[in-house]
């Protein structure tokens, strides 16, 4: 018994240790847990599709999760959770807010570590794209964003958190052919979440 203990006690240990590991190393904006997630009304969040979400059984299946909405609903806090939660199960994660990847990857050309880096994004097996389309890209990150979403399709999985409904993502990738390409990776298959609703950042200034 005292041995079977020690085991128990060895395995949770190097567990823990591994979703710390890995949490740390996915830099999340947001400490973000499902069980904290905002189901009221007029948000209109279908808690059995979030809940599918969170369990991670769509980065088996390799695919994809759409998050839009506008600004201070919670997309942010979402997609962290989630990413929060394949942590837990053990699967690698990386959260960038998306201008702050291009600019990294700006340069990293510059010093020829572009490949170790665009080598790095498709290992994992969750990328979360923050703040997507801000603003309308240039040729260098349209050209950066259908390579990293060309490395991925139909090997891991993306989650990308934009203001913008999908409608106007085309209009921000730019270049038609390019733009056609990248959203027929991304959006055919991908679980599509809009949250309604005011600023949650509002409210919370609000109960302050």
């Amino acid at each position: 018994e005292i041995i079977a203990y020690l085991v128990q006690c060895e395995w949770d240990d190097r567990h823990n240790r591994r979703i710390e590991r890995l949490t740390r190393s996915a830099r999340f904006r947001y400490v973000a847990v499902m069980e904290a997630v905002d189901y009221r009304p007029s948000r209109q969040l279908d808690k059995n599709q979030v809940q599918r979400l969170g369990n991670c059984d769509f980065i088996k299946k390799r695919e994809n999760v759409l998050i839009t909405g506008s600004t201070g609903v919670g997309k942010s806090y979402l997609a962290s959770a989630i990413g929060h939660q394949a942590c837990s199960m053990g699967k690698k994660v990386m959260y960038f807010n998306t201008a702050k990847l291009f600019t990294m990857l700006k340069t990293s050309k510059a010093d020829g570590s572009y490949p170790k880096q665009i080598g790095k994004l498709e290992k994992q097996d969750l990328l979360i794209l923050d703040d997507f389309g801000l603003k309308p890209l240039d040729n260098i990150n349209r050209h950066a964003l259908m390579e990293i979403i060309e490395d991925r399709h139909g090997q891991r999985s993306t989650i990308i958190a934009s203001q913008l409904p999908v409608s106007k993502w085309h209009d921000i990738i730019g270049e038609r052919t390019l733009a056609d390409a990248i959203l027929d990776r991304l959006v055919h298959t991908a679980h599509r979440i809009d949250i309604k609703g005011k600023s949650m950042r509002r409210k919370l200034k609000n109960k302050n």
